[in-house]
């Protein structure tokens, strides 16, 4: 049965023993632990996108808007709160929002009030809250799309962003969260090729430092460092796929020949992150010149052959499983030019990945939208023009439900498919055991 929605107080009985405590304390419209308690309570209604409708039932779609703007509102007041615990439940239930709906016309018109809530969060908050609000600033730019109004966003944050990236004395956490929200938002906002060039340096200027660590007989020191490191280095391989040939060829003279030293990191993360910029490299240079030529080549496919057939016993099997198959689609586009087309699916849409650019981009903006990326490349213009998707297709109600299998029906198709599955590897297994008595 739906709770009521009455503001009022609990109810008549314990009026007496309410009106008792109120004179014993002052009780302020928003205590921390109240604030907070509210703040959970509007962020559990955004914990799943599939909790805004539910199947087979009748949604007043207005009511629903409505409803959905008011916690929204309820969310940016609460970036104000003086409890810290209260303004990061409230920048991650703006996150959540913006993740699962598309929430142009809202946000548009509250765009200068969300960036001076994420400008103070980012300044005066600590490390937890400085990462909501780095992500949120990703999610309002994306939101925003491809136009002044990301533009300002960017102008305003990205001062901070790059004071608190550069600050040594700076969590870690926080400065891993500037770094990829420096890469994401230039990536959408920045039609400035001068501030692009000084985004890629200031990210340059983080990852280039586990260059001389990995030189180092004992290796890279910090584990947390090395987490930084590869957040700099996959938003500046971001930021290098929309930069001009000539930018482009001059980072494969500087960055190209050192890229193979982080193979030999310690992080399966880092080495992994480092074999696809690699492959991205390779196939940037080639694209500028036909007849590229890598000087180490050799020494560079025996490193890659080695990861990607690696067998050490002191990696843990899920890390070797990982490295194993990313560094064989890196030896594929080093040796043979090549990348296995991937097929990414989405409402009754199909999208084809079919080079390193193309994954490189799709990878970072699941980063941030997580399981909202298929409701945005979608319906998110500023997706759809990245990878050329064209306009959002307009469905209605009906034809959406005629491309939706019914739950009964997938129930029935997983169970057939379970049962072969089950049957074909029987027999597999009783092929292996005739195999062993005979021998």
């Amino acid at each position: 049965m739906p709770k009521s929605k009455r503001r009022g107080g609990g109810g008549g009985g314990n009026s007496r023993g309410t009106a008792a405590g109120a004179q014993n304390r002052n009780v302020q419209p928003f205590s921390d632990e109240d604030a907070s308690i509210e703040t959970m309570s509007h962020c559990s209604g955004f914990s799943d996108p599939a909790s805004f409708t539910e199947e087979g039932a009748e949604v007043d779609e207005e009511a629903t808007q409505e409803d959905i703007e008011y916690k929204l509102k309820g969310f940016i007041d609460l970036t104000l709160d003086k409890s810290a615990k209260t303004r990061q439940s409230a920048l991650e239930g703006l996150k959540n929002a913006m993740t699962s709906k598309i929430l142009y016309e809202f946000i548009l018109e509250r765009r200068m009030t969300l960036t001076d809530s994420i400008e103070r969060c980012i300044k005066k908050g600590k490390s937890d809250e400085q990462r909501a609000a780095a992500g949120l600033a990703c999610l309002l730019c994306v939101q925003l799309g491809s136009g002044i109004e990301s533009e300002e966003v960017f102008k305003t944050l990205a001062p901070i962003l790059k004071k608190i990236l550069s600050d040594g004395s700076a969590s870690v956490q926080a400065r891993q969260a500037c770094a990829t929200c420096l890469g994401v938002c230039c990536f959408i906002a920045t039609d400035d090729i001068t501030e692009l060039y000084s985004t890629m340096e200031c990210l340059e200027n983080i990852f280039t430092k586990s260059y001389q660590k990995e030189r180092n007989s004992n290796g890279i020191s910090s584990t947390q460092n090395t987490v930084l490191h590869i957040s700099a280095l996959l938003a500046w391989t971001l930021l290098l796929t929309i930069c001009p040939m000539n930018e482009v060829k001059k980072k494969l003279e500087m960055h190209l020949h050192k890229f193979p030293v982080l193979l030999s990191c310690d992080d399966v993360n880092m080495r992994i992150a480092a074999g696809e910029t690699l492959a991205l490299l390779f196939e940037l240079a080639r694209e500028s010149d036909a007849d590229f030529f890598y000087e180490d080549m050799e020494v560079l496919t025996q490193k890659l052959k080695a990861l990607a057939t690696d067998g050490n016993k002191h990696r843990a099997k899920v890390d070797k499983r990982k490295q194993r198959s990313v560094f064989r689609d890196v030896l594929r586009a080093v040796e043979e030019h090549d990348f296995p087309t991937e097929t990414v699916k989405f409402g009754p849409e199909r999208m084809y990945i079919d080079c390193w650019v193309k994954k490189q981009t799709y990878d970072a903006f699941k980063e941030i939208l997580g399981s909202g990326m298929q409701c945005h490349l979608q319906s998110n213009e500023l997706l759809r023009n990245v990878f050329e998707l064209g306009p959002p297709l307009m469905l209605d109600e009906a034809a959406l439900k005629t491309m939706k299998i019914p739950r009964f029906e997938r129930h029935l198709y997983n169970s057939a498919a379970f049962k072969a599955r089950t049957k074909a590897r029987s027999k597999c297994r009783d092929k292996r055991a005739d195999v062993g008595e005979v021998f």
